[in-house]
This record gives C-alpha cells, sequence and structure tokens, in this order.
C-alpha cells in the first residue's frame, strides 16, 4: 500500500487522485494521507515573505521524511529547484496547459480601451512584470487563496480581472471562467506539470512510479527549471521560462524582467532534442551576461522555511 502524501485544496486531491489512477493502472494500492501547508493556512502574507514556494511543500516532504507517507504529489512548479536532502524527483507527468489565463469579472472590453487603468489581481511579479510590459496603464495587487476563493474574490471586488494558471481551471471544470488564453505570457518554470517527490532510499517506490514518468515533460520541465534555478530566482523572481518539443528539436523562451515591467531581459534558443539537456542552463549564461543577476538581486529576499 503506497501511502500518498497530499494537500488538502481541491486540486491537490485532483492531482492525488490523477496519481492514485496511475498506480491502480499498475496494480498497485493506495491510499491518500491529507497534510495542510503553511501555505494552505496564512493566506493574507505574500509568498515570498512567507518562505516562498516551499510554503506548500515543506509539510509533505517533512512527513515523506519522517517515513509517514511514501510519496508526495506537488504542482511541479511549487517544488523548490533544490530539493531536501533525502528527497528525490521519482515521476513528472505528462503535462497539461502550460499557458496563463485571464479570468474577468465584468468581460474583456477593457482591453480595447489604451487610456483605461486596469487593475488585475495576481501575486505573482512573473506575471505582474509581463502584463505591466504589454498594457502600461494598468496597475496590480494581491491575491491570495485557493482557485475557488480566488475567484470569488474577483466577483466581489472592483477588479477588472484576474491571472491563473490554465491547468489549474481546466483541471476542477472551470475552463468556462477563462476569458482569454494569454499565450504571449512565458508561464513558470514547470507550470502545467504534476510531479512526485519519495525518499532517496526507497527504490522500490522509485521504481514503481516510474510507470507513469512523462520522458518530453520531465526533459522540458528540466530545461526551464535549469535556468531558474542557475538565476538563483526563487518564489519572488519575475521569470519564466517554457521549453516544447517540435518536430525533434527542443525550442526554449525564457524571460527575466524587473517587477516593475521596466527591465526585459528574452532568451530564445532550440536544438535537437536529443542533445538540448543544458539548454537551460545556456540560456541562463545568456540571461546573466545581459544583466539577469541586477534584476534578481535587487528582489527583496525570501524568508527561508527551517
Amino acid at each position: 500500500m503506497i501511502r500518498i502524501g497530499t494537500r488538502k485544496s481541491k486540486l491537490a486531491l485532483w492531482q492525488a487522485h490523477k496519481v492514485q489512477e496511475e498506480l491502480s493502472a499498475l496494480g498497485q494500492a493506495s491510499e491518500l494521507v491529507l497534510i495542510e501547508s503553511e501555505g494552505d493556512k496564512v493566506l493574507d502574507t505574500p509568498l515570498p515573505l512567507m518562505g516562498g514556494k516551499g510554503v506548500f511543500t515543506k509539510a509533505l516532504d517533512d512527513a515523506l521524511v519522517a517515513g509517514k507517507i511514501d510519496i508526495a504529489v506537488h504542482s511541479h512548479k511549487d517544488i523548490p529547484t533544490d530539493l531536501p536532502e533525502g528527497i528525490t524527483l521519482c515521476s513528472v507527468m505528462e503535462r497539461g496547459n502550460p499557458f496563463d489565463v485571464l479570468v474577468v469579472r465584468e468581460n474583456t472590453d477593457f482591453l480595447n480601451d489604451e487610456d483605461y487603468a486596469g487593475l488585475i489581481a495576481t501575486s505573482s511579479n512573473r506575471r505582474k512584470s509581463q502584463w505591466i510590459d504589454r498594457y502600461e496603464k494598468h496597475s496590480t495587487c494581491d491575491i491570495r487563496g485557493n482557485v475557488q476563493t480566488r475567484i470569488k474574490k474577483l466577483r466581489e471586488s472592483n477588479w477588472d480581472g484576474a491571472i491563473f494558471a490554465a491547468a489549474g481551471l481546466e483541471r476542477l471544470n472551470l475552463d468556462h471562467e477563462i476569458a482569454m488564453v494569454l499565450d504571449w505570457m512565458v508561464p513558470a518554470p514547470a507550470q502545467g506539470a504534476v510531479a512526485i517527490v519519495c525518499r532517496e532510499d526507497d527504490k522500490t517506490t522509485t521504481t514503481i512510479c516510474k510507470g507513469f514518468h512523462h520522458k518530453e515533460t520531465a526533459l522540458c520541465t528540466g530545461i526551464e527549471r535549469d535556468f531558474l534555478n542557475r538565476l538563483n530566482g526563487g518564489c519572488s523572481a519575475p521569470i519564466g521560462a517554457y521549453a516544447k518539443v517540435e518536430d525533434g528539436i527542443l525550442k526554449l523562451h525564457a524571460l527575466v524582467m524587473d517587477p516593475e515591467g521596466e527591465i526585459k531581459i528574452e532568451v530564445k534558443l532550440e536544438k535537437d532534442a536529443l542533445l538540448a539537456h543544458d539548454l537551460g542552463l545556456e540560456a541562463a549564461e545568456h540571461a546573466l551576461k545581459r544583466g539577469a543577476k541586477d534584476i534578481i538581486d535587487k528582489l527583496p529576499k525570501e524568508k527561508r522555511l527551517h
């Protein structure tokens, strides 16, 4: 019996049930173990001040190390690029929709008025900087909570819209809320993918989880996360990276911006997919030569979780 650690949100449970289905297809029994993360408990503090993405993963990682669960299921983009000691990434599932989308309070007409000072809700510096770069007259405000809570907050607000990950809305059958796919916005590294971690010394579980490991998704998300890791970009860094394979060619579009959207460093590279494993690091070197470190060094330092 494999014990699957998961957060309690509807989206986290969707991901955990998906893993359960994959395990069942392999003839493997499993059970869910519900664990509350710090990010689920505290909803009035910006993520970088709480400890970045680790606020969603640390409680599960602690349970894993303590032997209370056998695997933990995460949104891949929530996993810090440096995994805790003793934990390894054992499976990356086939990616869903990687893009960001706009959900609106009323309609998208406000986007057609160049002089309108729109107000968009997002707590992501990456989304914020790209939005302001495109819509200079607009401003943004913070929003926290699970998907359903954020949609409710939007409905009750004076905001014009809020930005979400497409995959989250689609997995919760909320695609009808999508007013516009922001395919011009470079996604967060590994956005749309689900990842499973387990203990390094648990070879049996690792082998089982390899049964639903998607190699192309793992390659692309690994390259994106290499870009993020090399730049030392935490949760608050306005860094985007998206890799895809087309006709055997891996194409990477990476981006570093300052939170105000005033400085933009864009890198586009492509290489034979069989030879592309270091493309994220290569793109990071290009970005560093063009001043990416200066942008990241000026960001407020994230609190570290211990």
